[in-house]
């Protein structure tokens, strides 16, 4: 198995942790989450942001606003809601607890 698929299902786990973290700067459009997570282990594609964007926002962890654009069409801005902080920070936590737990464990020295 590649190197790539062994963890595909890791990254796409902690994709929703990826993207609560990237929009708890502020309010984004789709394509600049999409730009930040490009340059990390995360990098997905529009079929696959924008439905968990779509998720997230019933959810409640997000919510959008539409802006007017002076180069096209109005653009939808996404940002983090007070559940989708609090969501993150029960992330921030879990993850290290597991990472204490696998220190223990001796996996990580």
């Amino acid at each position: 198995m590649s190197t790539n698929n062994l963890f595909k299902p890791l990254r796409r786990g902690l994709l929703e942790f990826a993207v609560l973290t990237t929009l708890s700067t502020g309010r984004h459009y789709a394509a600049d989450v999409l730009e930040r997570l490009a340059e990390t282990p995360f990098a997905t594609q529009e079929g696959t942001l924008y439905p968990l964007l779509s998720k997230m926002r019933r959810d409640g962890l997000l919510d959008h606003e539409w802006e007017e654009s002076d180069s096209g069409p109005p653009r939808k801005y996404f940002r983090v809601t007070e559940s989708g902080r609090e969501r993150l920070d029960q992330l921030i936590a879990y993850w290290r607890q597991l990472d204490g737990t696998l220190t223990e464990l001796g996996a990580i020295r």
